[in-house]
């Protein structure tokens, strides 16, 4: 992969290839909007997938979720490998088991696989890592907590735990890896968009003759951005910045700033 410094000549964007699952509901969805009002075709195609571990690999962690009162989610990944392994390793977790939820959504998407009590699931209303963090503080100490995480985790949960002496126990049941892309002809888009370095990892791997030319790349995240500049590859937008705090909000600007007609 190749990085040619520079602004970007002005040109046509025709095609946008997303990488990520396409949202749930397309036709309200402020990707399909933007491509009606730009005339722009946008393919979504997840660049990387979540995969869990199995039981036999879990075990050699030694940790068993019956030994905890309390358990803590961050994402649906983490709800989903979470009773997946339960069931595979055959331990049903207690009714008074306490769930800690990142957000509204996450706890409810929890009645999938438990009976919905509130008061034993808590989550913040307003799906703040700080008011995940006041609602842990009360129960510090009095619960052992188990925190269902990737194995590739950034995750300042983590941290929190570690720093306010918790009694936890971080249990990696999932990994996030590149998927197989030889569905793509990378050479018939004319934007690029990423929202992980693993993303980033996937383009590489999938395409290592890969050369950027003119291709439009946006990345979603700093972390993000600085993963498109290691590959040695030219960012050419990216979000959240002030004034543009969504990715669309930032393809519609670069394109409307810099495409001709």
């Amino acid at each position: 992969m190749n990085n040619l410094m520079g602004n970007q000549h002005n040109r046509t964007i025709k095609n946008i290839l997303i990488s990520q699952p396409e949202p749930e509901t397309p036709g309200k969805s402020p990707y399909h909007l933007m491509a009606e009002k730009l005339h722009v075709s946008i393919l979504f195609r997840p660049f990387i997938k979540v995969e869990g571990l199995q039981a036999k690999d879990f075990r050699k962690s030694r940790i068993n979720p019956l030994d905890y009162t309390a358990v803590i989610f961050t994402s649906r990944n983490a709800v989903n490998h979470f009773f997946r392994l339960c069931d595979e390793l055959r331990a049903k977790m207690p009714q008074n088991t306490k769930y800690f939820c990142i957000s509204e959504a996450i706890a409810l998407y929890l009645q999938r696989f438990i009976l919905f009590r509130k008061r034993k699931v808590f989550f913040d209303k307003t799906s703040s890592l700080n008011g995940l963090k006041d609602l842990l503080k009360k129960h510090r100490k009095t619960d052992k907590f188990l925190f269902p995480c990737a194995a590739d985790r950034k995750d300042n949960v983590e941290q929190y735990l570690v720093e306010e002496n918790f009694n936890f126990s971080p249990a990696v049941m999932f990994e996030t890896v590149p998927d197989k892309l030889s569905d793509i002809d990378i050479s018939q888009y004319d934007m690029l968009v990423f929202f992980s370095p693993m993303g980033i990892k996937s383009l590489g791997e999938n395409f290592p003759d890969f050369q950027q030319s003119d291709v439009v790349i946006g990345a979603f995240g700093p972390v993000t951005a600085k993963a498109v500049i290691d590959a040695g590859l030219r960012l050419d937008f990216q979000a959240p910045l002030p004034g543009v705090p969504s990715i669309t909000m930032a393809i519609e600007k670069y394109i409307t700033e810099h495409t001709t007609a």
